[in-house]
């Protein structure tokens, strides 16, 4: 008796039109660019504007919702699209070889870290520990990569963020730090390509970290091959630029010209110039979170080579998951080199729960008509029992889509 043949892989025909139909005017789309910078063609333009950050059709012939490539066969933008049908299954089987676990709420890990920078500097001037900065610099030093796609600022206004390209330690250290603004770092790439570079780093949130494997899985073509590391940036939220005049300036008065620096450590920090330090209350700020952001199921990053983020009980340690076997090597080499210090993420229980379970109420608020495998494992929520008549009044809980550090205190307990 003849064996079966092995299935064949069904053909991939999605196009602009069911990117647009299904994760563009579904409030899907994060903005992060993939589909925008792996068109052949170049007919997805981008509007990296305060209220916009989302891609559209330059092409009129078959309207905003159709493209003439398209219907000729082009298949790119769907196949680089982090969000399109079953993206986080595509990521995890090419990074992973399998799928997330119901109780890997924050994605597929093989080690779990605390860092910060040994070097002063970097220390000094990256946000939380300068792990990225520490990272990018050895990367670039021990030829990984060629050059890196970042956050950068445009040149009259230090908290407004462009993509840019970083090629030196010098570029690495005046983009260090963070902004809480949205910054498709993916639009970097046309620069790279011109200068001819073949060995990039992406550092991004998860939204953007994940095009790269998702475009591996799918045989988007030679524009993934440039990609050679992938730096995941833990992320909740982020704001429209407006937040700097209606809320900081209107309300508090505090310009964005004079802000020094800026965290989120349950409350949004602001350091001014004259040396003075604001604490602003994150519920204040929901009202200006970014439309792509709404529906955002990963907050850990999940599909990263080495995810990173501040949040913990210490400013000074950055948690660090370590996921792909590359990550592991380059990880192993820094801390064997003295170039960064670490310690076991359980020292801090903070971090821990916090990485839980903002990486549950992240998988809360992706859509139940969205692709399932997305929720798969995520704890239902936990009915409240009515207070007591002469109970005084709780507090209100946390917002579901709260930005990184807009948390349960460090002796709450974690959402289930």
């Amino acid at each position: 008796m003849t064996p079966d043949a092995p299935a064949k892989a069904e053909r991939w025909t999605a196009q602009w039109k069911e990117l647009y139909e299904e994760v563009i005017n579904t409030g899907l789309c994060t903005g992060c660019a993939g589909c925008v910078v792996t068109c052949p063609h170049d007919v997805i333009g981008y509007e990296h504007e305060e209220g916009k950050y989302k891609p559209f059709h330059i092409e009129e012939e078959l309207g905003l919702d159709n493209c003439l490539h398209g219907e000729k066969g082009c298949t790119t933008c769907t196949r680089a699209c982090p969000r399109f049908r079953t993206w986080e299954s595509s990521a995890n089987n090419h990074l992973f070889g399998r799928d997330r676990q119901d109780d890997e709420m924050a994605g597929i890990w093989e080690q779990l870290l605390l860092t910060r920078a040994s070097d002063k500097t970097q220390l000094e001037k990256g946000q939380d520990g300068g792990f990225v900065t520490a990272m990018l610099s050895w990367l670039m030093d021990n030829n990984y990569i060629e050059g890196a796609l970042v956050s950068g600022v445009e040149a009259d206004d230090k908290w407004k963020a462009k993509p840019v390209l970083v090629q030196t330690k010098e570029e690495v250290l005046a983009t260090a730090g963070s902004r809480y603004t949205y910054c498709a770092n993916p639009l970097a790439l046309p620069e790279a390509k011109e200068k001819g570079l073949t060995k990039l780093a992406l550092v991004g949130m998860g939204c953007q970290v994940s095009s790269p494997p998702v475009m591996w899985d799918r045989k988007a073509g030679k524009v993934s091959k440039p990609f050679q590391f992938n730096i995941g940036l833990l992320c909740s939220k982020t704001f429209d630029d407006a937040i700097f005049p209606e809320l900081f300036e209107a309300k508090y008065g505090l310009k964005k010209q004079d802000m020094v620096k800026m965290n989120i450590k349950g409350a949004f920090q602001i350091w001014m110039n004259d040396g003075s330090f604001h604490e602003i209350d994150l519920k204040e700020c929901h009202q200006w979170t970014r439309e792509g952001c709404k529906n955002c199921p990963d907050f850990a990053a999940e599909h990263a080579d080495i995810s990173t983020g501040g949040i913990g009980k210490d400013n000074d340690w950055t948690l660090t998951i370590v996921r792909t076997k590359v990550g592991v090597e380059v990880i192993n080499r820094m801390i064997a080199e003295g170039v960064i210090e670490s310690k076991p993420a359980q020292e801090d229980e903070v971090a821990m729960k916090l990485l839980r379970t903002l990486s549950i109420v992240s998988r809360r608020r992706w859509p139940d008509w969205a692709e399932t495998t997305v929720k798969v494992g995520t704890p239902a929520l936990k009915k409240k029992a009515a207070p007591a008549a002469d109970a005084a009044p709780a507090e209100a809980p946390a917002d579901a889509a709260a930005p990184v550090a807009d948390a349960p205190a460090a002796d709450s307990k974690p959402a289930e």
